[in-house]
């Protein structure tokens, strides 16, 4: 099931603990479906130079990043067996203990699933332009190097 549709994937501030519920609860009327695999991508209190990160600030090169995350979607339905899969990421804000990125791919079977989510997070840290500047606790700010 593949659309050339493209999905609203940004979200102003962090993935709510409602939406990701809302998402799960959602996908129980869809009985084809016999496997979710969830990625969610939470802020961590990362210790940098003695500083400690009090949250990230997460801007994009909007219409290049929405390019890329289409792309990525389409690559994943040709690839894997999947029903169903949603990627949410945040702009603006997000604070330690929050989440900022939500991969959820659902499939007949576990294995399409699990593996989707994981080739998809992987290919949206190395592809997708979107950049956070860690906030630390003492209001320094600086660019975070992914790894």
């Amino acid at each position: 099931m593949t659309t050339t549709k493209k999905h609203n994937v940004f979200v102003e501030g962090p993935v709510t603990p409602d939406f990701i519920a809302a998402s799960i609860a959602a996908h129980g009327k869809k009985h084809q479906i016999g496997a979710h695999s969830i990625f969610l991508g939470q802020i961590r209190n990362d210790e940098v130079e003695g500083r400690e990160v009090a949250a990230i600030e997460y801007t994009a090169y909007r219409e290049m990043a929405e390019e890329k995350f289409h792309e990525i979607r389409e690559d994943a339905f040709k690839e894997f067996p999947l029903t169903c899969m949603h990627i949410y990421h945040s702009l603006g804000l997000v604070k330690t203990g929050e989440i900022s990125l939500m991969v959820f791919t659902s499939s007949k079977h576990r294995r399409g699933a699990i593996r989707a989510c994981e080739a998809i997070v992987e290919r949206i840290k190395k592809e997708v332009p979107i950049w956070g500047k860690e906030i630390f606790t003492d209001d320094n700010t600086q660019w975070k190097i992914n790894t």
